[in-house]
């Protein structure tokens, strides 16, 4: 194919959009970017009976967040908003179409009642047939279609599909696939209430937008011998056809709620980095090689090719979304994690500290938990005792493993002279002065350690401890110690 490369991203909006639905919308954009061609977002939204709202704007959303952009369309919203095939609908070029394929004998008008093809399935089912329309109203005479026409006005419009031979399509990824014509049956193009079906619209469309390349999912690959006998029966010619590999649960079953997120915004939300996402869809069903697995957008765009996208299923594995998420948070400069955690505690995830975290504090502390972090959720459990006022914990979690009250009380003491008399408060001399107290007081630096750190924190991980009492500073640290030390003295008195 020699015309340029034209693709396009055309989603129903029906609800959230999935992992799959995305998959497929980057693949289609790394390919169009690789090729320098043009990729397009057409919302299909003919079947209002599934429209939901708010539907459209978490399409777009998703994509601008992934910073997945499209090249043309209605200027509305800025740059460009996408196009609407219900808008199309009114320039009659659906209608066109299917005037071409009454006169041609393509098409017919049904008039079977919701009742009638009611009955119709029942019995096919009784008979261990395939379910289908029954042709009932094709070949009708001039006089019956007339007859008909006076009793209903708005009928439906179907195709004739051949009755015998093969439907032979071929497509990128899977060579050339032979379909029975006998299995499938006379589908509805047209509606009663003159909207266009998936199927009469997705062909016009893709015609009059001269796309060249249709790259969609797998499960769509039984509507293509429908769609070529379309293209034949009105003589256009035929985009380049490429049906990606459906994604699957780890279970191998199909990916669902049960399985954990599986709509960006959901991914989102739990905290997840945009390019880590990118990176990993873009392995869900093609690889450069045996080995590489980390890629920039930008590389990509650079490699991705259809020639290597596989047949087989993708797995959705999400320990390694997970690794790939805390790889990409070890990467970001401090500046940057700071800013993706603000952004991420005002519009997905409150941080619920007491007091709103500073920038600078924060600046010292990212260095300290990126290691600890799979997504940007994890941060705030984790420098939560920075930004709270009193630290909420059990007077039992400063009792180490082999220790008790006694001589966990004696060793909080003595830390809180070696603290007072620290100078300068930093992290290397605290560690050095505090591992000879463990050693005096013939404890493990880990009980000692533990014990500080649930007093200086309120909790059983934390970040190192040294660096974290260095960015607390002398007057919180040691507040907080004393408060551990008059915690014990309360426990111990009201257990006399």
């Amino acid at each position: 194919m020699t015309a340029p490369v034209r693709v396009r991203f055309a989603p129903s909006p029906t609800g959230e959009p999935h992992v799959g639905n995305i998959r497929t919308a980057l693949f289609a954009w790394l390919f169009a970017r690789g090729q320098g061609g043009t990729f397009l977002i057409r919302i299909e939204d003919t079947d209002r009976a599934r429209f939901v709202e708010g539907a459209v704007e978490s399409i777009l959303d998703s994509l601008r967040w992934l910073g997945l952009d499209w090249d043309e369309g209605p200027d509305v919203g800025g740059p460009y908003g996408p196009y609407y095939q219900s808008d199309r609908k009114e320039r009659g070029n659906y209608k066109v179409a299917v005037n071409r394929m009454l006169s041609s004998g393509h098409g017919y008008y049904c008039f079977c009642s919701p009742e009638h093809l009611k009955t119709v399935r029942e019995q096919q089912r009784a008979a261990s047939k395939p379910p289908g329309y029954d042709r009932h109203c094709r070949g009708m005479s001039q006089d019956q279609l007339t007859e008909a026409m006076s009793e209903n006005a708005t009928p439906v419009v179907r195709f004739a599909m051949p009755e015998s031979g093969q439907t032979v399509v071929s497509d990128l990824v899977r060579g050339e696939v032979a379909f029975e014509n006998k299995l499938i049956d006379d589908f509805v193009m047209l509606k009663s209430d003159g909207f266009p079906t998936y199927h009469l619209a997705n062909v016009v469309d893709d015609h009059a937008m001269k796309i060249s390349h249709v790259l969609r999912a797998e499960e769509w690959l039984p509507s293509l011998p429908r769609h070529w006998a379309m293209y034949e029966a009105l003589g256009f010619e035929k985009p380049l056809f490429a049906h990606v590999p459906i994604i699957l649960a780890p279970d191998k079953s199909k990916l669902s709620k049960r399985h954990g997120a599986t709509s960006i915004s959901e991914f989102r939300k739990t905290g997840y980095l945009p390019q880590a996402i990118v990176n990993f869809l873009s392995l869900l069903g093609w690889s450069l090689d045996d080995k590489s697995e980390v890629f920039s957008l930008e590389e990509l765009k650079e490699h991705f090719s259809i020639q290597r996208v596989a047949k087989s299923a993708a797995i959705f594995n999400v320990e390694k979304l997970d690794w790939m998420n805390g790889l990409y948070l070890r990467s970001l400069p401090p500046e940057t994690l700071a800013d993706a955690l603000f952004e991420y505690w005002a519009t997905s995830s409150p941080h619920g500290f007491d007091r709103e975290p500073d920038r600078a504090t924060l600046l010292k502390m990212v260095p300290l938990i990126n290691e600890r972090m799979k997504s940007l959720h994890d941060a705030a459990a984790l420098i939560r005792f920075m930004f709270t006022e009193e630290l909420n914990y059990e007077t039992d979690s400063l009792i180490q493993k082999k220790m008790d009250a006694e001589r966990t009380l004696s060793a909080l003491e003595h830390a809180l002279e070696t603290l007072q008399n620290a100078e300068p408060f930093e992290a290397a001399g605290l560690e050095a002065s505090l591992r000879a107290l463990a050693e005096k007081l013939e404890l493990k630096p880990g009980q000692l350690f533990g014990t500080l750190r649930a007093a200086t924190t309120g909790q059983r991980i934390s970040p190192p401890l040294f660096e974290s009492m260095e960015v607390l500073g002398k007057r919180r640290t040691v507040w907080s110690v004393e408060d551990a030390v008059g915690r014990l003295k309360k426990a111990g008195a009201e257990a006399q």
